[in-house]
């Protein structure tokens, strides 16, 4: 499956740059909170987000948080849950900061979804099971991309 966007959304937090290590707080090293993110360039038609945190340097790629039915907004706040969180790969509902094995640098992907719709999902919605349900409803994507290492 393809995601397809028409539209760039532009992802920034105020805890690290793009490309840059995430600092601790946000890790299994710290208080393991989700970072604030600031979203911009969202389009107007716009009637919900959706979030995938993903670790792709993990064996068989690690998904850290799955969040979707976000009211449209320009900042998810520093340890919330705006919208319905589903199952990360620890079978949680929640976020689970980054935590690689000491075999160096892994990259976070952060990516945001803008949708046409709001998909009402049960909590028990997976990543792939949320790309589907995204799939055609996908107006403008966005990522942050954020490193860490033990």
């Amino acid at each position: 499956m393809a995601i397809v966007a028409n539209k760039t959304l532009t992802v920034k937090s105020p805890a690290f740059a793009n490309n840059h290590f995430i600092p601790s707080e946000y890790t299994c090293n710290g208080s393991n909170v989700n970072p604030a993110l600031i979203i911009s360039d969202i389009p107007e038609e716009a009637k919900s987000l959706a979030i995938v945190v993903d670790d792709p340097d993990a064996p068989g790629s690690f998904n850290h948080w799955i969040m979707w039915d976000i009211p449209v907004r320009n900042i998810i706040e520093e340890n919330s849950r705006p919208g319905t969180e589903g199952k990360n790969s620890k079978d949680e509902n929640k976020y689970a900061g980054p935590c690689p094995p000491s075999d160096g640098t892994h990259h976070y992907h952060f990516g945001v979804y803008a949708l046409d719709t709001t998909l009402n999902l049960p909590g028990s919605t997976d990543k792939s099971a949320l790309l589907k349900a995204m799939d055609g409803h996908i107006l403008a994507f966005g990522e942050l991309i954020g490193l860490f290492k033990k």
